[in-house]
């Protein structure tokens, strides 16, 4: 498991590095279509896709935070070694996020 841990963190740091750079292109973008002077309906329509990137990150929080309890609950679940328990509680609490996620967007459109 230790020697696993490098590899996450890389993972981590290149998801944080290209969330930062889809921010700033968002922010570029948006910005170069308000400074036009004459804007169409086309631009009104590229505007309101790039503002759904909250919903986005509201995804992906929850199911980060979900995975995160996960792994605390398998920390006091006593298990072996070559069991596959910590896949299955991993796979029920990622799945309780995507769930979560989906019904609170299910109730925002309501």
């Amino acid at each position: 498991m230790k020697s696993l841990a490098p590899f996450i963190v890389m993972i981590a740091i290149l998801i944080a590095l290209s969330v930062i750079i889809v921010v700033i292109t968002n922010y570029n973008l948006k910005k170069k279509i308000l400074n036009k002077e004459n804007m169409d309906d086309k631009m009104f329509v590229i505007l309101n896709n790039l503002t759904g990137f909250n919903s986005e990150m509201l995804k992906w929080g929850i199911i980060l935070l979900f995975g995160g309890i996960g792994l605390i609950v398998l920390e006091f679940i006593p298990h072996d070694e070559n069991t596959p328990l910590p896949y299955g509680v991993m796979a029920v609490f990622v799945a309780l996020g995507f769930l979560t996620y989906y019904f609170l967007m299910k109730n925002q459109k309501k």
